[in-house]
């Protein structure tokens, strides 16, 4: 190897996470899954606290937030692209033993979060009150200005975490990605009542709250990386120099990947107006509190597709396509046990989650029909390890045009088509809309995995050496 640093033997070292990612697939998928779940547990129930507290600020402040989380969304899920990107190539580096490819890759990723994040800061901090009464921010609009200068001043530290921890996820060090993602949630969680209430500083608290309890993560990871300088991955900027094909290899799959993250949005605003033509304002609240259950409930896959993506791409880097299969197959099984267990458990106790939806009186009317809903979607829960890992392995072997294809099946197409032929067609009514989307995610997730296996046996095939006759 020609750069990064040495061990004593001039080669490079090999990190414990690296050792993973090349190691035994299966303990791997563990591995790497384990921490990643956790992560994504607390930072979920983060989400939860922050906007229990937001809401004791009123109606107005909850709008004012309302407002500025679309954009606040778009941003963070062209973060998370981007690193997935950039991961996915670092991981099929690491894979093909290219360490000083690895390096730049890393560099690659942070000039291009530092361009990306700037150039998203300077409208919000300009024009912030322009688009807000523009969107009909009305009376909430200096609230949402507050709050957005504050969270956008702070993208590029955002931007950073989420770009350097998908990069560490990427060299097998998902542990270290966890204590980052916990200590930005667990602080903002404790910095919000005091920013919000102690303080006195409204709206603008929570904001504040985020962005300081993302400095604190920054400076974390800012420790590992520019201090303690102990990660696989080399970051050498004074040796930076543009490569376009590096640039192609991140954002061939960072754009897809950041499509991906919004699609959620898309899927539940399409999902929102078939459900409001079929079941009213009742149905929408059924489905926008019975999606929250979902998301908890598929949760672990979410983790396990963070170690598919790295793992994927180190053995398609190593040419290793048996052992790509391998993980990619035990990550199926780990997450049909997972997924069966909730979904057997989310049946049983449908009465009990939905009481905790449906606490106020006048919820009474919707309380039999959000027990069917969960009970129809958790039917569906095993089939989504299926599209979810075919999505995470195509991005880390660089499909990322497949794992968006495969994404969108799931949630723009099949499950808003099949909702609409239910409910609407066959004359189902609302419980239809619950079936064609169960019916969607899973024909989504059976078409994505045969993509898939298809794709790997024909690597596999292209891996053998041809018989003597045909030489």
């Amino acid at each position: 190897m020609k750069s990064g640093r040495l061990n004593g033997t001039g080669r490079a070292p090999n990190t414990e996470g690296v050792k993973t990612l090349l190691g035994d697939p299966r303990g791997a998928v563990i591995r790497l899954a384990l921490p990643m779940i956790v992560a994504m547990s607390v930072q979920t129930s983060y989400n939860f606290v922050d906007a229990i507290w937001v809401a004791g600020l009123g109606p107005d402040a909850l709008a004012a937030v309302g407002f500025v989380f679309p954009f606040f969304f778009m941003a963070t899920a062209l973060s998370a692209g981007l690193g997935i990107g950039g991961g996915s190539a670092v991981s099929r580096r690491i894979g093909a033993r290219d360490k000083e490819g690895a390096d730049n890759v890393a560099v690659h990723s942070i000039v291009i979060m530092l361009l990306v994040s700037t150039t998203l800061t300077v409208p919000f901090i300009l024009f912030a009150r322009t688009m807000f009464v523009g969107i009909g921010a009305g009376t909430t609009a200096d609230m949402a200005v507050s709050y957005a200068r504050i969270i956008f001043g702070g993208i590029v530290i955002i931007f950073f975490n989420n770009i350097v921890g998908a990069l560490l996820r990427a060299e097998g060090d998902a542990k270290r990605s966890m204590y980052a993602i916990v200590l930005g949630a667990g602080t903002n969680a404790v910095l919000d009542p005091i920013f919000i209430y102690s303080m006195g500083f409204g709206v603008a608290g929570a904001a504040w709250a985020t962005v300081v309890s993302m400095a604190l993560t920054f400076a974390l990871l800012s420790f590992w990386i520019f201090v303690r300088k102990d990660t696989y991955v080399s970051f050498r900027f004074h040796r930076f120099r543009i490569d376009r094909s590096i640039l192609a290899d991140i954002l061939r799959v960072g754009i897809p990947a950041s499509f991906i993250q919004l699609e959620m949005s898309f899927m539940m605003l399409i999902m929102n107006i078939i459900t409001v033509n079929v079941g009213g304002t009742d149905g929408v609240a059924i489905f926008a509190g019975g999606w929250r259950v979902v998301t908890l409930g598929t949760m672990p896959l979410m983790g396990i597709s963070t170690a598919v993506v790295s793992i994927s791409g180190a053995s398609f880097g190593a040419r290793d396509y048996k052992k790509l299969d391998a993980a990619y197959m035990y990550a199926i099984k780990i997450g049909l046990v997972i997924e069966t267990s909730i979904a057997v458990a989310t049946f049983v106790l449908a009465p009990q989650i939905t009481a905790l939806f449906t606490m106020a009186e006048e919820a009474g009317r919707i309380r039999e029909g959000f027990v069917l809903f969960l009970r129809t979607a958790c039917i569906f829960y095993p089939g989504v390890a299926f599209g979810m890992f075919s999505s995470a392995m195509f991005q880390g072997i660089g499909r990322g045009v497949y794992a968006l294809v495969v994404t969108s099946l799931r949630t723009l197409a099949l499950s808003p088509v099949l909702a609409t032929v239910f409910a609407i067609v066959l004359g189902a009514g609302l419980p239809g809309v619950w079936r064609g989307v169960a019916a969607g995610n899973l024909t989504g997730s059976a078409i994505g995995y045969a993509w898939a296996k298809t794709h790997i046996r024909g690597l596999i095939r292209s891996s053998r050496p041809l018989p003597e006759a045909q030489r």
